[in-house]
């Protein structure tokens, strides 16, 4: 298939004499069209009409069976005889030539069958029913997943529900959107006979549905050549200007991509690596991105170095040659080997300089990676059953459709477009996911993984996972550190959505501004107008938009977690929540530890209402042993609280008490920078201990009454706690904690954590000072 397209009503590009000796002619769609109608149809043989299919069929599958293909032309055949197309040719020339495009690009011989066959139900009396008693299941599914709903029936809803329909399809089985993406393609090619107005509106849908699933498809030969059509069409005096660029770049007495080629190839040799060196030139849009980004273009610029080696570690061995010799850019280095893109497409690039100013782009890959980078998925073959040695004559399995390599965005595509509320809604949406033509993964701390677009933030993460649950998100963390949820994700981040447990949990309408898939944004905005609180062009009233007094919009969950600040009202009803929840958890407490669960509930009350507690705790003189003095008194420092296992230092204090510190405690710095000689000391056999936590949370309904209850499970007595007010809705909570063994203490941390609504549990530890 060509890469430079040629649309009908302008002039074609201008190719190099070279490169048009060494490309196949472009078929003669009249000639097969004739063919198709004088050509012999018996039994034992093929159609003259399909040869150049079964070549290009044969060239890639040489092995396969042919008879499906003649039956299904005979079918075709018959059934369009008669009808033409508008630039008058017959019109079994159309399917022919969409065939011919996959036949070219690998497909496997039931593709082609459908694609012979995938205008008969829409445009002939051959049913579906038909096609599938003839031709087997797959056909009839992949013939009914291109076939177009009626206008009669869905009026001007009709192309966007045809293509919702497709998609579906291609979720089943990605080879219904193949035969779309050859049969726009070879319409396009064929648009000059259109009026102009026809021809820009096809061209815009093309633009903006067709080639962006034909990029996430991985279908670039159909992609790069839909692109330079619509350009064409759409940019005129741009596309004649490239043209144009491209014809003075050819008449150039020197070509520095045969320079570098060449040198390259000197290179490779001297190294004994088998490698063949091509030059590809650009395709005009391309041509056309890179005149604007860089002004005035060279001769390196008007295409490209391509690679190919039989294996992987053949590409690495190229990289290090070229490296090594020659002087490359490093900047330009990306290695899509070891990190595939979303579709599929593998490969290393690179760029080299030359002392006059020329840099080449190189692209480093296998044959078989260049294969899957031109035809996507076509090359894949059919991914829906097992090979022939695994798989018993007749065996379909549990008949389920199952894809292995169906993108993460094709599934994503799918879980949004039920939950668009109308055609419109659809449409426009659909529009705009595609036009994120670039993903990320991020992992979760599970070791799982989720496939975003780029720009997508934590909003966008925790609808991906969650789906509707994540109207209760409270906040997330991004690589260990507290981020908002506003928060733009990078390609590799961790993210860890931090979620609440209270049914009734609301988003914020100001999660809009930060949602990025179609997922996030249609579940925000149902939730929305489903409560009343639909943002309307005038900004109207949402349930967290400023002077409403419904109460559920004061429960603490992360509407505030766009970095925006929290009202005094909102804080003060946060605090007073805490202090309620202080309340409840007594009998929550009770429930869990008994005595202890008592004890901790009462003690967390009173200090929630007084919000004081000690400062520093003593500890029986059997704990710790000072080095040489067996009766001094001990005291741990409140700063740090050590606890058994510890490293400890200490200090006299007044009283001929030692006061205990962690080594790592800022105090011990300052004393010993004052002067102060430190006292050896040392644990005893005791294991009981005593531990200041700080424990960081967003607020929310009930968050004291459950961390209590986690710490009393645990074995845990509360000696104090202190409860500061909430800040931009984010609390502090200070345990003073007792435990009969201090080993205890990291399971006691953990389940803090787990908690719902806590981001954090530290060890207290005094701060240096600064200044």
């Amino acid at each position: 298939m060509s890469a430079e397209a040629t649309n009908p009503a302008t002039p074609g590009p201008v190719v190099p004499a070279a490169a048009r000796r060494r490309s196949r002619p472009r078929i003669d769609l009249r000639r097969l069209g004739r063919a198709a109608l004088l050509g012999p149809t018996a039994r034992d043989r093929l159609p003259d009409a399909i040869s150049h299919v079964v070549d290009a069929h044969r060239a890639h599958h040489p092995d396969a069976g042919l008879e499906p293909l003649r039956r299904a032309y005979v079918l075709a055949e018959s059934s369009h005889r008669g009808q033409m197309r508008k630039s008058g040719e017959p019109y079994i020339t159309h399917p022919l030539a969409v065939t011919l495009i996959l036949a070219e690009l690998g497909a496997e011989t039931t593709t082609l069958t459908a694609s012979l066959l995938h205008d008969t139900v829409e445009d002939t009396e051959v049913t579906l029913d038909q096609v599938g008693a003839e031709f087997g299941e797959e056909v009839r599914y992949l013939v009914d997943g291109v076939t177009k709903l009626e206008k009669v029936d869905y009026g001007a809803a009709a192309e966007p529900e045809t293509f919702r329909k497709m998609l579906v399809a291609t979720g089943n089985d990605v080879r219904v959107m193949s035969i779309k993406l050859a049969d726009r393609l070879h319409n396009m090619r064929t648009l000059g006979v259109m009026r102009p107005e026809k021809q820009a509106r096809i061209a815009k849908v093309t633009r903006d549905v067709l080639i962006p699933l034909a990029e996430r498809l991985g279908v670039q030969a159909i992609k790069t050549e839909l692109e330079d059509l619509v350009f064409a069409i759409l940019h005129p005096e741009e596309y004649q200007h490239t043209r144009e660029l491209i014809a003075e770049n050819a008449a150039r007495a020197d070509d520095p991509l045969a320079e570098f080629a060449d040198a390259m190839r000197a290179v490779l040799r001297e190294a004994d690596i088998q490698a063949e060196v091509l030059i590809r030139p650009r395709h005009l849009v391309s041509l056309h991105r890179v005149s604007r980004k860089r002004g005035q273009l060279r001769g390196a610029d008007f295409g490209r170095l391509l690679v190919l080696v039989t294996e992987d570690a053949d590409c690495y061995a190229v990289l290090g040659e070229l490296h090594t010799c020659m002087t490359p850019v490093v900047s330009e280095f990306k290695d899509f080997i070891a990190v595939p893109k979303f579709n599929l497409y593998q490969s290393l690039h690179t760029a080299l300089a030359r002392e006059d100013g020329q840099v080449a782009e190189v692209l480093i890959r296998t044959h078989l990676m260049h294969k899957v980078a031109e035809a996507g998925v076509v090359a894949l073959g059919n991914p829906y059953s097992a090979p022939a040695e695994e798989q018993a004559p007749g065996d379909t399995g549990d008949g389920e459709r199952i894809d292995p390599t169906r993108p993460g965005w094709l599934s994503r595509l799918l879980d949004w477009q039920r939950a668009a509320p109308d055609t419109d809604t659809f449409w426009s949406t659909l529009r705009e996911d595609l036009a994120q033509d670039r993903e990320i993964t991020v992992f979760r701390p599970d070791g799982g993984t989720l496939g975003l677009p780029e720009g997508a933030t934590c909003v966008d993460a925790a609808y991906a996972q969650y789906g509707e649950d994540a109207h209760a998100c409270l906040g997330a963390r991004v690589n260990g550190r507290l981020a908002t949820l506003s928060t733009v994700l990078r390609d590799g981040d961790t993210v860890q959505l931090l979620m609440g447990q209270d049914p009734a949990s609301e988003p914020s309408r100001k999660w809009l501004e930060h949602a990025h898939t179609p997922a996030a944004r249609i579940a925000i905005q149902r939730w929305l107008a489903t409560h009343g609180g639909a943002p309307g062009a005038d900004g109207g009233e949402g349930p967290d938009s400023p002077g409403t007094t419904d109460p559920a919009a004061t429960n603490d969950r992360a509407a505030t977690n766009d970095g925006s600040e929290t009202n005094d009202r909102a804080n003060g009803r946060a605090a007073t929540n805490d202090r309620a929840d202080a309340t409840q958890s007594a009998g929550a407490g009770r429930r869990a530890g008994g005595r202890r669960g008592t004890r901790a509930a009462g003690t967390a009350e009173d200090a929630a209402g007084t919000g004081t507690g000690p400062a520093s705790t003593a500890r029986p003189a059997a704990a710790i042993a000072v080095s040489g003095r067996p009766d001094a008194g001990v005291r741990l420092a409140g700063c740090c609280t050590p606890v058994p296992s510890d490293e400890v230092t200490g200090f006299d204090v007044r009283g001929g008490v030692v006061t205990v510190h962690r080594v790592e405690c800022a105090v011990v710095a300052r004393m010993k920078d004052a002067g102060r000689a430190e006292v050896d000391v040392r644990w005893g056999d005791t294991t009981a201990c005593r531990v200041t936590l700080v424990a960081e949370s967003f607020g929310r309904p009930h968050l004291l009454a459950d961390l209590t209850e986690a710490i009393a499970l645990e074995g845990a007595e509360i000696v104090s706690a202190t409860v500061a007010p909430p800040t931009q809705q984010r609390v502090h909570h200070t345990y003073t904690l007792s435990l009969p063994d201090a080993a205890g203490l990291p399971a006691l941390m953990r389940a803090m954590r787990d908690v719902p609504g806590v981001y954090d549990v530290s060890r207290a530890r005094n701060q240096a000072p600064t200044g």
